[in-house]
């Protein structure tokens, strides 16, 4: 009797499609056994393909594609500060080039005694005792040529002097800048302040505590945590500044909607819904010219001269998107 193995008997016995089916699961058992798991082949797929490609001739041309790739990538997002960052120097250190002066007792456009002037790269409030034997309440400001909405505005600022004789006791180390400005050849001639929303500087008396980046309402009202703010003046949390150093201040403003003041990148007041107050009789007629309408939704900025020497260094703006 012939002698049957037992490979040679299932062989024989079992059909064709059985073998093929063992051979197909022998095979994927080799492949599982042998490949590395999922996440170390994900880890370890770009050493690979740098080799294969330096292997090829191609890898100078690759890493060159992959480093204009992140380049491009990293130029899409801008960080605070970036070159990419759009600011526009308002004042360009030089001349009052875009800027137009408004003073008290005097027509939009004349400069008395040269109030504002520009010397050694710096913007200046001067005083001079020819012109300014006493203050005469000459209220001061220095109209930038264009309107904004949605900016955020940045300035390094130092008070500096004495107080001319004749300012009013509250306007000692005081200035500020005018938001959303009405325009100002809607101004009469002895009209002390434009309706606006006033960023309020002031400088410390080098003892006592004292904010800055304030906010005062000329002709408007805010509306300060959830309540509509009819006060004048309120002030800031921030710290004082004392003595002739220069300061930077930083104020964003998203149109009718926010408007926030920093101080070393700290808001130190926010408020909502800036508007005219028609219990002012200019804001009352600037509302009356807009159909009644009250939201400031954009405006001109100002600087202001209220008897305080000062100076700028830098006034720049970032427009941001609505």
């Amino acid at each position: 009797m012939k002698r049957i193995s037992w490979l040679n008997f299932a062989h024989t016995c079992q059909p064709r499609w059985f073998w093929s089916a063992i051979m197909l699961v022998g095979f994927l058992l080799q492949i599982t056994r042998l490949a590395p798991p999922l996440s170390v082949a994900a880890e370890t797929r770009p050493t690979v393909a740098i080799c294969d490609e330096a292997a090829s001739g191609s890898f100078a041309e690759t890493t060159k594609l992959r480093s204009e790739t992140a380049e491009q990538e990293r130029t899409d997002v801008v960080p605070l500060d970036s070159p990419q960052e759009q600011w526009i120097q308002l004042f360009n250190g030089q001349d009052l080039t875009g800027w137009t002066p408004k003073i008290r007792h005097s027509p939009l456009g004349e400069n008395y005694g040269q109030t504002f002037r520009v010397e050694d790269g710096v913007l200046k409030v001067v005083y001079d005792p020819e012109f300014y034997p006493q203050f005469d309440e000459r209220f001061g400001h220095l109209f930038y040529e264009q309107s904004f909405s949605h900016y955020r505005l940045r300035a390094e600022y130092r008070f500096v002097g004495q107080q001319v004789a004749g300012g009013p006791g509250w306007a000692i180390r005081n200035n500020g800048f005018m938001l959303h400005c009405q325009d100002p050849k809607s101004m009469r001639v002895e009209q002390d302040f434009p309706v606006s929303i006033e960023v309020q500087l002031l400088g410390g008396d080098g003892q006592n505590p004292r904010t800055t980046a304030n906010l005062c309402t000329p002709g408007t009202n805010v509306v300060l945590n959830g309540k509509l703010f009819l006060p004048h003046c309120t002030s800031s949390k921030s710290k004082t500044y004392h003595g002739d150093q220069w300061v930077t201040v930083e104020i964003e403003v998203r149109g009718s909607r926010t408007i926030k003041h920093l101080m070393e990148g700290e808001v130190v007041l926010e408020y909502t819904e800036p508007q005219l107050d028609p219990r002012d009789a200019d804001a009352k007629s600037l509302s009356e010219a807009r159909q009644g309408a009250l939201l400031l939704e954009e405006g001109f900025i100002s600087i202001q001269a209220e008897s305080a020497p000062i100076e700028f260094r830098k006034i720049e703006l970032l427009p941001l998107q609505p």
